[in-house]
């Protein structure tokens, strides 16, 4: 049974319609979800070479903001209680200025135990002294006798074990000072080893310790309980692909920019090239980077600056060496 009059067909006349309506949908579809391709300029510039660099050749690296002493991580000799933090990161510290301190009761009572032995052995010492003093008077007074008959020979024997015993006794006294010093000694170097000092001048970078946790010294913690470095001036390392480190000019000064700020541009000085080249570390978190190479690192001295910070990603420009072909 037919749902539609007689006079109207179907694939004649409604089917072309549903057609139509269909293209109509699908070109409104199409029309109205076109992404936006309009444009707009950029969040952020590129990092560009400026002045003299700006039309000559040239390398670019990526490079790594770190203190000029590179970053020490700050351990401790032995293990313990934090009982003492006396540092915050952005502190400026000096050289032998203490860091933290370690429970040191253990230590300060060995010292005790040491300084009381040495206080015992010294006063042996004294007895020892005496009693060869006396031992030693004796058999001077029976030798200034006239009458040898005066004294009985086992009198004289006596006199002279007295004096032996008196001087084994002050050697056995003077041997158990000499341990008891050394007790002492070892007892203090405890107690220095207990205090971590910082080891050059330099600014606090990093505190991963508090006051009443356990510090190890077998390794357990993967971050180091301090991290220092002198800041006064800052470095940056600069990898350069080893492709293109035969075209670097050594000696040459540098054109950085802060990561995200091309407007930003300091003029860095050289330090050094490190002798090493090393697989890379770094990474720039680019879809073009080359992760799988090789890179030498060129150190560069910042200029005293509020714009950059250690661990901060910096974009370097560096004068190329002429070529073989275009020294004169």
């Amino acid at each position: 049974m037919s749902i539609l009059p007689k006079n109207v067909s179907f694939s004649r006349q409604v089917l072309p319609i549903l057609a139509v309506i269909g293209l109509v949908v699908a070109a409104l579809y199409i029309f109205t979800d076109l992404p936006d391709r309009s444009t707009s300029e950029p969040e952020q510039q590129p990092p560009k070479a400026t002045g003299d660099l700006a039309n000559s050749p040239r390398v670019a690296g990526t490079g790594l903001v770190e203190p000029s002493s590179e970053i020490i991580d700050i351990g401790s000799a032995l293990s313990g209680l934090v009982t003492d933090l006396r540092v915050r990161p952005g502190d400026r510290v000096e050289k032998g200025q203490p860091l933290f301190l370690v429970d040191d009761r253990a230590a300060r009572a060995r010292l005790a135990e040491a300084n009381a032995a040495i206080s015992e052995a010294r006063a042996a010492i004294a007895e020892a002294q005496a009693a060869q003093r006396t031992a030693s008077q004796q058999l001077a007074l029976y030798d200034n006798l006239d009458d040898p008959a005066a004294v009985s020979r086992a009198e004289v024997i006596r006199a002279e074990g007295d004096a032996t015993a008196a001087q084994t006794r002050l050697e056995l006294a003077r041997a158990r000072l000499s341990a008891a010093q050394a007790q002492a000694g070892s007892a203090r170097t405890e107690l220095g080893r207990l205090t971590v000092r910082a080891p050059i001048t330099g600014e606090i970078l990093a505190v991963n310790i508090r006051l009443g946790e356990f510090v190890s010294t077998q390794g357990g913690s993967s971050d180091p309980f301090i991290q220092m470095g002198e800041t006064t001036p800052l470095h940056v390392r600069v990898d350069v692909d080893e492709n293109e480190a035969v075209r670097v000019k050594l000696g040459a000064d540098a054109i950085v920019s802060p990561r995200g700020a091309a407007d930003i541009r300091a003029n860095a000085k050289f330090v050094r090239a490190e002798p090493l080249v090393v697989p890379k570390r770094q990474l720039t978190n680019s879809a073009a980077e080359r992760v799988d190479v090789r890179v030498l690192q060129i150190i560069y001295a910042l200029p005293q600056s509020d714009v950059f910070r250690v661990g901060q990603q910096v974009d370097a420009f560096i004068p190329a060496a002429e070529a073989a072909g275009e020294e004169e």
